[in-house]
């Protein structure tokens, strides 16, 4: 489903990063780093919550606003009943809508926000979405200290907060059009090979996205997926090319530029809700914001799986949400 917007705008961002996005290629354009994983928090599932709150804190400053200003504030994140998203809001007390769309929600979150917003329903949101690797890991996989090999396939979870400030007033960047994804599942079941699993649900909202608004690809200055990586990356390229003879030239993926991924540990690159809006909202805007790019299409990536459905030897279903950002012109 492709909906079409006319006055639906994202005002500011913000970024908080951890250390290993604090050291990688596109530090500079984060609003702030920690130096460790435990962000001053005990726990690490408290760390991304505090992420979340921190991203918003700085937002608020950027836009000038208070907390009791905000309509509604959405969010989401990896961990078990998103609970670093409902911490995070039990702080802020805004109202609060919680989602989960594995590292597909930054966008889904956008999506909902800027629905309601063109039907004015509300005024303005604020979106956020969060990731933490050592968090993830110990839900996901095992906890990092227990040292498992793993696949070089593998992404590295992001450990980060990012937030933007959705309304209709007529600054910073327009929010053209969204697409709303299909489930997909071609039958993988491996949880170390998420580009794979997640490539086929990308291809099918960028080839429906095109034909639903009667585009081209050279439309956008830049596709951007994530978090396919560096792997995921190529399949998608291939798959694209072979299923809807679609070329690709004017592609990347978050999750291959968020690190550098000869030089830092991170296997094929980035991962988690946080990835594609910690490139996004910090490069990419930065880059429209001087009118480099004038338009792109961020199409996020979800692989929609648990512990318990990878235990049990299930397939892994997976989404994809896009939505096409523009300078205002």
């Amino acid at each position: 489903m492709t909906t079409k917007y006319n006055n639906v705008y994202i005002n500011e961002t913000a970024i908080v990063t951890g250390p290993y996005e604090k050291k990688g290629p596109l530090h500079s354009y984060f609003d702030k780093g920690y130096d460790d994983l435990y962000c001053d928090s005990k726990t690490f599932e408290q760390a991304e919550s505090k992420l979340i709150i921190d991203a918003v804190d700085i937002l608020l400053e950027k836009i000038n606003k208070t907390r009791f200003d905000i309509d509604l504030h959405i969010s989401g994140d990896l961990l078990n009943q998103i609970v670093a998203s409902n911490l995070a809001s039990s702080t802020l007390e805004i109202p609060y809508l919680g989602l989960y769309n594995a590292c597909a929600t930054s966008v889904e979150g956008i999506i909902i926000g800027a629905n309601m917003i063109e039907a004015r329903q509300i005024k303005n949101c604020i979106c956020t979405v969060s990731s933490h690797n050592n968090a993830a890991e110990k839900q996901f996989r095992y906890p990092v200290e227990y040292g498992g090999p793993k696949p070089k396939t593998t992404t590295f979870t992001t450990t980060g907060g990012a937030a933007c400030f959705l309304s209709y007033n007529k600054s910073g960047i327009k929010l053209e059009s969204s697409t709303i994804g299909i489930v997909k599942d071609l039958g993988i079941k491996d949880a170390y090979n998420m580009g794979a699993v997640m490539a086929p649900a990308a291809a099918d909202t960028i080839y429906r996205h095109l034909k639903d608004l009667k585009r081209e690809v050279n439309y956008y200055d830049v596709i951007l997926t994530g978090d396919l990586g560096k792997y995921g990356k190529k399949i998608l390229k291939e798959y694209m090319l072979k299923e809807y003879n679609i070329d690709l030239k004017n592609y990347n993926d978050t999750a291959t530029m968020i690190y550098d991924l000869d030089n830092q540990p991170v296997y094929a690159g980035g991962s988690g809700p946080a990835c594609a809006p910690l490139v996004t909202y910090g490069y990419i805007f930065n880059q429209m914001c001087k009118k480099k790019i004038k338009r792109v299409l961020l199409v996020a990536t979800g692989a929609l799986h648990s512990t318990s459905t990878v235990n049990q030897k299930l397939s892994i279903p997976s989404i994809a949400h896009a939505i096409s950002l523009e300078v205002i012109e």
